[in-house]
């Protein structure tokens, strides 16, 4: 915020939820200061950026205390429909806590919905939603929980629909959507379950969203990157690499970069000057690739730029350490 930032303007401006504790919900969207506790919501087979994002937020374990990992689903050609990627994000989280030496989280890693919602009223039970459910119950405005999301937002919306009272107490990081300016809203995951993407920007909740194309496209890594700092640093980091050199090897033109889009939802959490945000009123995703404004919403906070260098340093530096 800038020095002429004036709090009691924007207390002024009506919501359209007569319900929300504005000055409460400000203060939830400002970037903690200390350790919190996080829990993840990932495609994790989708591409290869979940894989390097649950890895970065593990080896924060002094700053971000992970409570739970959801598997969410995912439909493209790396899957027969939204329940199979979620089975197949279950076991890559399962498979990337034994390289991170973490068998102790593997307790905490739920699978998530088979589908996406039937409607913008109605939740997909699962494992996912429902200990999301239960376990930000037991949190409270003052102290939330911190979900950071990677995929389609089901199991998400699912849990605020099935305990609604958890909204105030939830921060939710949500990679999704394209920036607001951009000419079409077709971003992967939000366009794959728009009723759950309603849901979360319209009930209220702390939502911080990190837009793909137009501000999270900018964290690209290439292969000169990934073979110079972190390949040969240790198994993790190799397999990492293994797994954008697959994904890549088809790639239009050999001076190929790859988005690694996901670690900056983690970022945003994380101890350092990563990104640029500010507060914007929650935007409206409509069933056809745009969004609808309305002034007269809550705020949530809206990142518009990453720095590339700084966070690919600093992902380095988490990624080969030893422990």
């Amino acid at each position: 915020m800038g020095p002429d930032f004036d709090p009691q303007a924007f207390f002024r401006i009506d919501t359209s939820d007569s319900s929300i504790d504005l000055p409460a919900l400000l203060r939830r969207l400002e970037k903690p200061a200390g350790p919190v506790d996080v829990v993840l919501d990932t495609d994790t087979y989708n591409e290869v950026d979940d894989q390097f994002a649950l890895s970065y937020l593990v080896k924060m374990a002094d700053r971000l205390r992970l409570q739970a990992i959801y598997a969410a689903p995912f439909f493209n050609e790396k899957s027969t429909g939204p329940e199979d990627g979620m089975e197949k994000s279950y076991r890559e989280i399962l498979t990337l806590l034994g390289l991170l030496h973490r068998e102790d989280l593997k307790p905490r890693v739920y699978k998530g919905s088979p589908r996406y919602l039937p409607s913008e009223t109605e939740p997909v039970a699962s494992p996912a939603a429902e200990h999301l459910a239960k376990l930000a119950a037991g949190y409270t405005p003052e102290q939330p929980l911190y979900v950071v999301a990677l995929g389609a937002i089901t199991n998400v919306a699912s849990a605020l629909l099935l305990e609604p009272s958890i909204r105030d107490k939830i921060v939710i990081v949500w990679l999704g959507g394209h920036a607001h300016d951009w000419p079409k809203n077709n971003e992967f995951n939000l366009a794959q379950d728009v009723a759950a993407a309603r849901v979360v920007f319209g009930c209220g909740a702390a939502v911080v969203q990190l837009p793909c194309m137009g501000v999270v496209s900018g964290f690209q890594l290439s292969r000169a990157d990934l073979e110079t700092y972190l390949k040969g640093k240790n198994p993790l980091c190799d397999y990492l690499v293994d797994t954008v050199l697959r994904d890549m090897e088809h790639a239009e033109v050999p001076t190929w970069s790859r988005v690694i889009w996901d670690v900056t939802a983690v970022a945003w959490l994380a101890e350092g000057d990563f990104l640029e945000d500010r507060l914007e009123h929650s935007p409206i995703p409509e069933y056809g690739d745009r969004y609808s404004f309305d002034h007269n919403r809550h705020f949530i906070r809206y990142v518009y730029h990453v720095y590339r260098d700084r966070l690919f340093a600093d992902l380095v530096a988490k990624l080969t350490q030893d422990s």
